[in-house]
């Protein structure tokens, strides 16, 4: 798979915004809103608010530019204060019906909200990732991005041009994809996962040479080598940023892989070994139904029954 190793996992995971909403209101206003989606992305395009999760324990004031991710089986509540009491987000906009709704004659914040559909290995991939709340501030080298961004959101669901919900997605996808840069650039507390395994760049390069190259038969010396490492320290530092050593990271990778193409091409089992480094098919579904409970042709025979009918 080609490319840096963010944009392989993202393609791996199928990350794709599948509802964008927004709020035109002004002060005072509180609303519970929940996902509809694995995750949801929200920012103010304009002005503040503050955002709160009470399943996560977090309150959050969210200035202009500033995204928060939140786990989708999280209700929010989104305020002008932080102790005002909620009304009903999801029946406002069942009312009125659209992508927007608005809270007073003259607003005084923007509030953009993206659902972020994710596949299976980009729940397992992602959510682990991820804290139940992530707060990303608009940094001096991103902010202009971030704004340009939601702005164009924002416009693109007020006007409802023609192809306006395909572009509102796109530019939510992209957003997505600012906020994950963010991320990367100050991963501090996070947990360990693939994330925080690239956004530490003394083991990133390790990282890209496993997801470029899955064929090879790495070694935990061919991999400690790539970064300039003794085995030991590699191994070491590896295992605390990703919560799991360097050859189960590329196995898992390797599977994540596998599960695509069982889904999405016609490959033999035989075919499919080889490509991702196993001498042999009897290994590779040994690796295989280790990680995911089934072997690869059971996977692949319950994946084309659960296809809905053309």
């Amino acid at each position: 798979m080609p490319g840096d190793p963010l944009s392989a996992a993202l393609s791996m995971i199928d990350a794709r915004c599948v509802l964008a909403r927004a709020i035109m209101a002004q002060a005072p206003w509180s609303l519970s809103l929940r996902a509809h989606a694995p995750l949801m992305l929200v920012a103010p395009a304009r002005g503040e608010f503050w955002l709160r999760v009470p399943g996560a324990d977090r309150r959050i004031r969210l200035a202009e530019g500033d995204v928060a991710v939140v786990h989708g089986d999280l209700w929010q509540v989104m305020s002008s204060a932080p102790d005002l009491d909620p009304s009903d987000g999801e029946a406002l906009f069942r009312f009125h019906g659209g992508s927007t709704v608005n809270l007073g004659p003259t607003p005084d914040v923007a509030v953009v909200g993206c659902h972020i559909a994710l596949d299976r290995t980009g729940e397992e991939l992602l959510l682990a990732a991820l804290e139940p709340v992530t707060h990303i501030r608009a940094t001096d080298g991103q902010a202009g991005t971030l704004h340009w961004l939601l702005d164009r959101l924002l416009a693109e669901m007020q006007h409802q041009q023609g192809g306006s919900d395909f572009a509102a997605r796109q530019y939510a996808s992209l957003l997505f994809v600012e906020v994950l840069r963010g991320y990367l650039a100050d991963p501090t507390g996070a947990p360990p996962s693939w994330l925080r395994v690239l956004a530490t760049p003394s083991l990133a390069p390790a990282v890209h040479e496993m997801q470029a190259d899955p064929q090879r038969n790495w070694t935990l010396e061919d991999l400690a080598r790539t970064v300039a490492m003794s085995r030991t320290t590699f191994a070491e530092r590896f295992r605390e940023a990703a919560g799991m050593p360097p050859l189960t990271y590329l196995t898992h990778w390797r599977m994540h892989l596998a599960e695509r193409a069982l889904r999405e091409s016609d490959a033999t089992i035989a075919a499919l070994s080889h490509s991702l480094g196993y001498s042999t098919e009897s290994s590779f579904s040994h690796a295989f139904k280790r990680i995911h409970g089934i072997a690869p042709g059971a996977y692949r025979a319950r994946r084309k029954l659960a296809e809905p009918a053309m």
